[in-house]
């Protein structure tokens, strides 16, 4: 009798989305003999959505709607419910947030910790999160932490013992590792865009954790430096994912740096403009304060783009010596960084090269395996 694996694909924005389609896809590449019911939102279902949808999965493969997100007021008690009527050998939660009543076996995927580590808001909330979290974790079968500081996160923050913490990595979109588009389709794409100048380029989402405001506050020192360089003196800052007007602190470091006119902000882009301003970009800056992960800089090095990200949490583990890495809480060393990627052309080379190899070390055929790998020792313990 196949293993019935049931996974919450509710969550399909951001790198969680990617983190789950790509896995999914993986898993159906190697795995033709234990059945998956994908448990979606409606508008998930079909062929008809695009890119955030499962059609092409094999018919091993199945989806199944319910019609609530997991903010969901009642989301302890009725996922739970609806999941038990689903009968699996166990059910793959891919986020940080466990239903109360959550039926067992069951596995989790931590990303981050930063809804705990970043939180804002009152006590109360946050030691609930904390409750329901370390509660869940607790009662999971196995763990999957993203990376070696995502275990210590889990294990610093909530007392998880770490050995019941498996780390398996994520890995870049793999068609970041094609080969560049032409110079004419790359132009098209440019040209809708209205980008005719050099660009540093951040792709992420724009919450506090992020820095966003040093970014911002570190290319006008970097802008202000190269004003005069034949090739760098109309440079622009590039910004894609949230809309800035959530966060009005960015918008205050742009206004009070005097650089409105070489920050532009697009929010979110499709896949194949998201490829161009990739391999366009002078420079891929990630000065983040915590990440899970860090799978933005590791895209850009696939795309053959160099790299400055942050010396802090898992980025370090994960982008080795293939970036240049800068204390992130320094505005000057940041610009000083940009602009050392920027003009010497030999460390721009070796960034590139170094760059390649390290990306190539993460495959999401091997992330499959190791979760593959996992499924079927909880299936086994249950005498599946």
């Amino acid at each position: 009798m196949p293993t019935r694996i049931v996974v919450d694909v509710r969550a399909l924005d951001f790198g969680i989305g990617t983190y789950i389609r790509s896995l999914l896809h993986a898993l159906a590449a190697i795995d033709q003999s234990d059945e998956y019911v994908l448990v979606a939102l409606p508008n998930h279902q079909g062929d008809q959505s695009g890119p955030d949808t499962f059609s092409g999965l094999p018919p091993n493969f199945k989806t199944v709607t319910y019609r609530k997100t997991d903010s969901y007021a009642l989301n302890h008690l009725a996922f739970p419910w609806f999941l038990h009527r689903l009968r699996p050998s166990l059910v793959h939660i891919p986020l940080n947030q466990v239903p109360l009543f959550m039926m067992e076996p069951y596995v989790v995927t931590i990303h981050d910790m930063s809804r705990l580590l970043f939180e804002t808001g009152s006590g109360l909330r946050i030691e609930t999160r904390r409750f329901l979290l370390r509660r869940g974790l607790l009662r999971a079968k196995r763990i999957l932490a993203v990376s070696e500081a995502t275990r210590r996160d889990v294990h610093d923050a909530l007392g998880i013992p770490a050995d019941r913490i498996r780390v398996v990595y994520n890995a870049p979109n793999p068609d970041f590792f094609l080969p560049a588009q032409s110079g004419a389709a790359r132009a098209r794409i440019l040209e809708r865009y209205q980008i005719d100048y050099p660009f540093l380029l951040y792709a992420g989402n724009i919450r506090p954790q992020k820095n966003i405001r040093r970014l911002v506050e570190a290319f006008a020192v970097v802008r202000e430096q190269l004003a005069r360089h034949p090739v760098y003196g109309d440079l622009h800052l590039i910004v894609i994912g949230d809309e800035i007007s959530r966060y009005p602190s960015v918008r205050r470091a742009v206004i009070q740096t005097s650089v409105e006119k070489a920050v532009r902000f697009l929010g979110f882009v499709p896949f194949e403009a998201l490829r161009v301003f990739f391999e366009s970009a002078a420079l891929f800056v990630f000065p983040s304060l915590y990440e899970g992960f860090g799978l933005p800089p590791l895209e850009a090095m696939a795309a053959g783009t160099p790299v400055v990200a942050s010396n802090v949490s898992s980025l370090p583990e994960v982008l080795g010596h293939a970036a240049v890495l800068v204390n992130p809480e320094n505005v000057f060393e940041i610009a000083r960084a940009i602009q050392d990627a920027l003009l010497d052309e030999d460390l721009r080379g070796d960034l590139v090269a170094k760059g390649k190899i390290q990306a190539a070390r993460y495959s999401w055929d091997r992330t499959a395996r190791d979760v593959l790998e996992v499924y079927r020792e909880v299936a086994l313990e249950g005498g599946l």
